[in-house]
């Protein structure tokens, strides 16, 4: 089927127009969040749900209902399509890493690939630019009681570090 010259216009115009994906819409709420200076609690509020959630579903790990996805796209005056993909189901997992095979290990390992940048993000929030110390650190591992199933408790304090300038 022979196509008219509009036809080929159009086509050759959206193969040079990239569509947005979430890694953009990502990208485009960390440059507004950070370009208007609202904390990630203060969307939280906006959102209804938790920081470390919130901060998650931005930072492209949790997929958003219409409502919430709204409220960042009005916070940050997104596009209508960037509100869109906030209620896509997300590609969990960003950071770049082998997986264990170990199934208690795994688990860890899930936790650091959704949440890790949001712990990242938040820690240097809080902080500053810097790390949290495995060396000067504390854990505490116990068994809290619970009717639906006994859950692992699992605490980690660790020394702030802030990176020096020389």
């Amino acid at each position: 089927m022979k196509r008219s010259v509009v036809e080929n216009a159009m086509v050759a115009a959206a193969t040079l127009m990239k569509p947005m994906n979430r890694e953009d819409v990502t990208d485009l709420i960390a440059f507004r969040r950070i370009k208007s200076g609202v904390k990630w609690a203060e969307l939280a509020k906006k959102v209804g749900q938790s920081k470390e959630w919130t901060t998650a579903a931005c930072l492209g790990q949790m997929q958003m209902t219409k409502k919430q996805a709204e409220a960042v796209g009005r916070m940050f005056d997104l596009p209508e399509e960037a509100v869109m993909l906030l209620q896509t189901v997300p590609y969990k997992g960003s950071l770049p890493t082998s997986i264990p095979t170990d199934p208690l290990i795994y688990r860890w390992y899930e936790i650091v690939n959704v949440y890790g940048t949001t712990i990242k993000e938040l820690i240097h929030e809080e902080f500053g630019d810097g790390i949290m110390s495995a060396i000067d650190f504390s854990m505490d591992i116990a068994r809290e009681a619970n009717e639906k199933g006994d859950r692992v408790h699992v605490e980690l304090s660790g020394k702030f570090l802030p990176y020096k300038t020389y």
